[in-house]
């Protein structure tokens, strides 16, 4: 049975439309699961938590050896330590220890919310051919190429592989302008699809995306 195809628009560096270009509707084309998508957020904001906060506990904090003053007698409240939590400079109670945040999910679970955080971004998609009309790293020229698609000021996904020679200057010329991110098409993730307003992507990125994604049953 062929498989069914939807159409994303494709543009000059003018802003203007330029073709279409096929991709599969299992991966461009269903309804986004809400809370896949969910899953797949808290998983990428958890795991990138460094997770390094560490307090002490009384038995860890320097000094309080000895017993302040004697048990009885003198009308004060009883101490064992001068770095009893109640004290100050004694121990936390209870406070944070380096710990790990991060969390798996199944693959068919990160595999569908790809597909749903694409299928979400499915309109904000701007194709171009690459980055070859570049003439240098000149942030003037992609400042131009967002004001053509009206996203000056905007957060904008840029999605190629700009280490290819095609789209070597896409990197240093994108790089000092507000609210861009660069990122590989292998390193996509659905909080980057999620968060952008925009994504402006190379045809070779969008058939790498589709072809990874619709190879999985």
């Amino acid at each position: 049975m062929a498989e069914d195809k939807i159409t994303l628009n494709k543009f000059s560096k003018d802003g203007k439309e330029a073709g279409q270009v096929e991709v599969s509707s299992d991966v461009f084309g269903i309804e986004p699961n809400v809370h896949v998508l969910h899953l797949a957020v808290r998983r990428e904001l958890a795991n990138g938590r460094a997770g390094t906060a560490c307090t002490k506990t009384r038995s860890e904090v320097r000094g309080g050896g000895k017993k302040p003053w004697k048990q009885k007698g003198t009308g004060r409240a009883r101490a064992g330590s001068i770095r009893s939590p109640l004290w100050v400079g004694g121990g936390v109670t209870f406070g944070p220890k380096p710990r790990d945040y991060s969390f798996n999910l199944p693959r068919k679970v990160r595999v569908l919310a790809m597909r749903s955080s694409l299928s979400a971004a499915q309109g904000k998609f701007k194709v171009l051919e690459d980055f070859s009309f570049l003439t240098g790293p000149k942030t003037k020229e992609v400042a131009d190429l967002l004001s053509s698609f009206g996203l000056i000021e905007k957060k904008v996904l840029i999605l190629t592989d700009y280490k290819a020679t095609e789209n070597q200057h896409i990197y240093l010329a994108s790089r000092n302008l507000p609210g861009i991110k660069l990122c590989l098409p292998h390193n996509l993730s659905a909080k980057d699809l999620l968060d952008a307003d925009a994504v402006i992507a190379s045809n070779s990125a969008v058939q790498e995306i589709n072809e990874r994604y619709a190879s999985y049953v």
